[in-house]
């Protein structure tokens, strides 16, 4: 910010001089405008050229007064503009290998391939949600200006393997692919499942044809978002109220009320077979139970009071974050 300020005032300073030294040129030799803008440029640029005609003596010592000043200040001027150059790139640079050994230490990260309308969406939804999110994006412009972003970027073409790699594909716990042609979110999923088999792979996909290859290629969850607005919209029709409803019950991370997963990974030995209806959720944390999936995957919505407890099984939940994280707790449990 400072450099900033300092280039801003260097330029400010040349556009003062230039304004007083046209003026000077009018009121001493009677220039017009473009004769004087013309005298006050060849002056301060010392480039030599002839005058538009012979100087006074008022305007030789004009003349001397505005080359002697604007060494100084055009110089600087200069100065400043090659220093953020320098900076911009040195500090690109060197934040490049910082920002790659940050990402060499991440673990449990979500990779998001792609900055575009969706990946963008994406990232800002996973970090709402305190996750942990790297984003592969092939276009230098949008990492450089992203460079303070609290997501980590990574610059390079998502389906070549080096890059996956180096993206800490390893250790992620989920890949999204983003990218605006099918063609290369498939690569990309291809890639990514053989560097890691057990990795979440989410991708979006423009087409059927397209959305059949991602499964087979390994896909765990395709999205598809011409088909996702399009009910969308046609909700907003038939069932406005409903539309509206279900978007307060928002699964956004900034919203006040959430719709949430908890995993039940470490339930206590107490806890383990007992109906739900026994520990009273509501009357204990606030926290609504919206639905049950079983350790085998079978999924059970609005679950009656005589459901069990088991182990590695979810709860769907409806509430604050603080309630949440409360009855997480109580359950030895992992929100998702």
């Amino acid at each position: 910010m400072r450099n900033n300020k300092d280039l801003i005032w260097a330029g400010a300073a040349v556009l003062i001089l230039t304004i007083v030294g046209a003026i000077g040129y009018m009121l001493i030799e009677h220039y017009q405008l473009l004769d004087a803008l013309y005298m006050t440029v060849i002056s301060m640029s010392t480039v030599g050229y002839g005058e538009v005609h012979k100087l006074s003596s008022g305007g030789k010592i004009f003349t001397m007064f505005l080359i002697l000043s604007s060494l100084g200040i055009v110089g600087y001027f200069l100065t400043q503009i090659t220093q953020n150059i320098f900076r911009t790139q040195v500090g690109f640079f060197f934040g490049r290998n910082q920002r790659q050994i940050n990402i060499r230490k991440m673990k449990n990260h979500v990779i998001v391939c792609g900055y575009g309308r969706n990946g963008r969406q994406v990232a800002s939804e996973l970090v709402a949600h305190g996750e942990k999110v790297i984003v592969i994006e092939e276009k230098h412009n949008i990492v450089a200006e992203n460079l303070g972003n609290e997501i980590q970027f990574f610059e390079g073409d998502a389906t070549e393997d080096e890059v996956l790699l180096n993206s800490g594909i390893a250790t992620a716990k989920a890949l999204i692919t983003a990218l605006p042609i099918d063609a290369d979110n498939l690569y990309v999923v291809l890639s990514a499942r053989a560097l890691n088999p057990n990795l979440n792979i989410i991708s979006r996909a423009a087409d059927e044809s397209a959305e059949k290859k991602l499964r087979m290629a390994g896909v765990n969850s395709v999205v598809t978002p011409e088909r996702i607005g399009g009910s969308h919209m046609a909700t907003l029709v038939a069932q406005p109220d409903v539309v509206e409803f279900l978007e307060k019950l928002n699964v956004h991370g900034d919203s006040p009320v959430q719709l949430m997963e908890i995993l039940c990974s470490g339930l206590p030995a107490d806890l383990i077979n007992k109906p739900i209806k026994d520990i009273d959720f509501r009357k204990l944390t606030g926290i609504n139970i919206l639905g049950y999936k079983t350790a085998s995957g079978e999924y059970i919505v609005n679950p009656s009071p005589d459901t069990r407890l088991y182990p590695d099984a979810k709860l769907f939940v409806l509430g604050t974050r603080a309630q949440i994280k409360d009855l997480s707790n109580r359950l030895g449990g992992v929100v998702h």
